[in-house]
């Protein structure tokens, strides 16, 4: 049977943009894509909130975010870490033989300003990592906050993640003063995975330039030259280009404001539901992600037995833990396309479900 993902991702794809993935190919090199290439690109720009190009990579965000540590890592790199993504991020590093070290926090805390404008005092750093919006636990820190330390010091390059935030609430990275601002195209944009859309501040490729080692398919100095010719370094997922084109469409009509409200209306939905149930958030109190919601199995529900009845019967899916936290937590999400009826048929057959294991645990 078919099922609906409401996981963080991937997540489920209208039929409109799958249609949009059906339009017939074109050269790479040709005219046709050019002109592709530049009628997104205002688009993005609004959503990325910055005047500096955005470039697209045919790879997971993963690629993009090792290739951003090899452009502008010189002396060491500092992670900040507060789940299971986030902490990757420290492992990637040191693969790619850099020198780096992890400010280290417990998952679903957030990063703190305070500790790390204390880190970055010492000196020792030239770059930073940052995850926004942790879906592992379902927590995102302060950007704000923490791009106001950065901005402290100057010759620290930002590399922030927002693959899962990013078009479901502002964030504005000129003004923040994010060099590096990545998202992929398999969360909050509802497109399938595949496709990873990023922008570099020129400080940022100002330093790439200085940097031997960089490799090829990430480079930034070759983005940014492919993009003055409107094309990319190497062979673009031109279907979800396509895609891509038709879901900027549908965020323009719908308004980005409005959108944004959408996500913190339905994301307060599924938590005022889960807290009525007797779950607990997960997350530290007010660092709650506005995509999705992790919340503690306070219930102690046998979370593998919910998610097979929720698709068999109600065609649904959800997350049943990630890492650590399988069976000790669950994730739900609310980003993308979904709305409020969307959301309260995945309450409903949920409500439906729980009852359906207590009784079956009642009668056992």
């Amino acid at each position: 049977m078919s099922y609906k993902l409401f996981i963080p991702g991937p997540i489920a794809v209208s039929e409109k943009t799958l249609r949009a993935m059906t339009q017939p190919m074109i050269g790479h090199r040709s005219p046709d894509f050019v002109a592709l290439y530049q009628s997104i690109q205002p688009d993005l720009q609004a959503l990325f909130y910055t005047q500096d190009a955005v470039y697209l990579s045919t790879s997971s965000a993963w690629g993009v975010m090792e290739g951003s540590l090899r452009n502008v890592v010189k002396k060491k790199v500092l992670c900040c870490m507060n789940g299971a993504f986030a902490d990757k991020w420290l492992d990637v590093a040191q693969r790619c033989g850099l020198a780096a070290s992890g400010l280290r926090f417990e998952w679903g805390q957030p990063i703190d300003p305070a500790m790390l404008r204390m880190e970055l005092a010492t000196g020792q750093y030239d770059a930073i990592t940052l995850i926004h919006n942790e879906t592992s636990c379902g927590c995102m820190s302060d950007l704000p906050a923490l791009m106001a330390v950065i901005r402290e010091f100057p010759e620290v390059i930002s590399i922030v993640d927002t693959i899962s935030s990013f078009s479901a609430l502002p964030i504005k990275k000129d003004e923040l003063g994010i060099d590096v601002m990545i998202t992929g195209s398999q969360k909050a944009l509802a497109l399938p995975p595949g496709l990873s859309i990023f922008s570099v501040s020129k400080r940022a490729l100002t330093r790439a330039a200085t940097i031997t080692g960089r490799g090829y398919y990430f480079d930034f100095i070759e983005f940014q030259k492919n993009h003055e010719n409107g094309m990319t370094p190497s062979t673009p997922t031109i279907s979800l280009i396509y895609a891509l084109q038709s879901k900027l469409a549908d965020i323009k009509a719908e308004g980005a404001t409005v959108r944004y409200a959408r996500h913190a209306r339905l994301n307060q939905l599924v938590r005022t539901w889960a807290l009525a149930k007797g779950f607990q958030l997960f997350p530290a109190a007010g660092y709650g992600s506005v995509t999705l919601n992790c919340f503690a199995n306070t219930l102690k529900v046998d979370l593998s037995a919910l998610n097979k009845l929720l698709k068999a019967k109600h065609g649904f899916v959800i997350d049943g833990g990630y890492g650590k936290l399988k069976g000790l937590a669950f994730r739900i999400s609310n980003m993308g396309d979904e709305t409020d009826e969307t959301m309260t048929a995945l309450l409903t057959a949920l409500d439906a479900v729980l009852a359906e294991l207590a009784a079956t645990k009642a009668l056992g």
